[in-house]
Formats: C-alpha cells, structure tokens, sequence
C-alpha cells in the first residue's frame, strides 16, 4: 500500500510541476497593438491564425495547460480520499 501512495504522490508533484511549467511557457492572452495590426476579433470571418489557433504552439500548451488542470483537480480528489482512508 505504501508503494502505490509513493507512486500516487510522485505523479501528483509531477502534473503540478507541469502546469507550473506550462504557464510560465504561455505568453500573456490580451491582443493589444499587435491585435490591432493583425485584425485581432473585430474581423467578421476572423483571420487565419484565428481559424488555426489550435494547431499552433501556443494552442497546444494551452490544451496541455487545460488537461493537467483536470487531471490534477481529479488526482486532488483521489488522494484526498485515498490518504483519508489509508490511516
């Protein structure tokens, strides 16, 4: 039983540290100038990159940000319960 809490425990702080990593890798969200020089959302069909946001790198990371996210709200749960009924 020790092993699997060990296990549990080391894969936790492995997704927390991702997400760490991940956000810090992100850049900041808000359009500014460069949306205005680009179209940013005020273009009726949007704009290529807009269309293809989820391919890019930036869409990627923000997708693994997303799922470690859940993965690690359902693993906070697991080891909750799992730690309160191991004593």
């Amino acid at each position: 039983m020790e092993i699997i809490k060990a296990v549990a425990i080391i894969l936790y702080l492995a997704v927390c540290l991702a997400i760490i990593v991940l956000t810090f890798l992100q850049s900041k969200q808000s359009a500014g100038a460069s949306g205005t020089i680009i179209g940013g959302e005020s273009t009726e069909h949007g704009n290529f990159y807009e269309k293809n946001k989820g391919r890019t790198k930036e869409g990627k990371m923000m997708r693994w940000t997303v799922i470690l996210v859940i993965i690690f709200a359902i693993m906070s749960i697991a080891l909750g319960i799992f730690l309160e009924f191991a004593n």
